[in-house]
C-alpha cells in the first residue's frame, strides 16, 4: 500500500520476435496487456524501449490508468540482450513514469516466472536459445551469447541453417529437398538476392523462417 492506495505491476517481456506487457493489481487480476514488436537490444536502445513502451502504453491504456495510476505502478522488463556492454546503463537513465522499474535478462524473467522465483530451470528457444536456471543461490547459464555466435537449436539458428543449405544445394554442393527449394524460391532463385537480404537481416529476420523448416519437418 502507497498512502493508503494499492499498488500496481507491470511485466514486460521483450523479446527478439515481439514484446508482450501486462498490467495487475496486488492480488493478480489482469488490468490490461499490450503488444508490440521485437524487443532486443541487439536492434539499439532506442528501438529496444520504444517498442517495450508501446506494449506498456497498450498496456496502461487499456487498464485505463492515467498519471497518478501510472506513478504507483513497479515494472519489471525482460528483455533479450540484456548483457550486452552498457545495455542496462542506457536503459536505466531512460526517464520514466513509475514508482519503480528494475531490468533483467527475458531468460531469467522467464525462469523466475516458471518456478514462481523459487530454484529450478528454464530452457528457452524462441528467436534465440538459451538454458538458464537458480539453485541453492547459484545462477547457472547454458548457451544464450547472441545470434550467430551462439543461440543453438533457435529459430534464428534454424533460419540459417536454411538459407545455408539452399545455397549449397543451389551449387550442387547438396541435395536440393522440397525445404531448400521453397527458401530459394523465397529469392526468387537468385543467390545474389540472398546476399541483399543478408546484408539487412536480423535475427528475426532468420527466425521467421523456422516455421517453414517446421513445416517440411512435420512432413517427413
Amino acid at each position: 500500500m502507497n498512502n493508503g492506495r494499492s499498488d500496481y505491476f507491470l511485466g514486460v517481456d521483450g523479446g527478439g520476435t515481439g514484446c508482450r506487457a501486462r498490467v495487475e493489481d496486488a492480488e493478480g487480476t489482469v488490468l490490461g496487456q499490450g503488444l508490440s514488436g521485437p524487443a532486443s537490444t541487439r536492434l539499439g536502445i532506442d528501438k529496444a524501449w520504444a517498442s517495450v513502451a508501446k506494449a506498456f502504453g497498450a498496456a496502461i491504456e487499456e487498464a485505463g490508468f492515467g498519471a497518478a495510476e501510472s506513478a504507483r505502478i513497479h515494472a519489471g522488463i525482460g528483455l533479450a540482450g540484456i548483457g550486452r556492454k552498457g545495455a542496462l546503463e542506457a536503459l536505466r537513465a531512460i526517464a520514466h513514469p513509475f514508482a519503480s522499474i528494475d531490468f533483467v535478462s527475458d531468460g531469467v524473467a522467464a525462469c523466475l516466472g516458471a518456478h514462481s522465483g523459487q530454484d529450478g530451470a528454464i530452457v528457452i528457444a524462441g528467436t534465440g536459445s538459451i538454458g538458464l536456471g537458480f539453485v541453492e543461490g547459484r545462477d547457472l547459464r547454458a548457451g544464450g551469447y547472441g545470434f550467430p555466435i551462439s543461440d543453438e537449436g533457435s529459430g534464428a539458428d534454424l533460419g540459417l541453417k536454411a538459407v545455408q543449405l539452399a545455397l549449397r544445394a543451389h551449387d550442387g554442393r547438396h541435395e536440393r529437398t522440397a525445404l531448400l527449394a521453397e527458401v530459394m524460391q523465397r529469392f526468387e532463385n537468385d543467390p545474389m538476392q540472398a546476399v541483399a537480404w543478408m546484408d539487412r537481416a536480423s535475427a528475426t529476420d532468420y527466425a521467421a523462417l523456422a516455421p517453414m523448416v517446421m513445416r517440411h519437418a512435420d512432413q517427413g
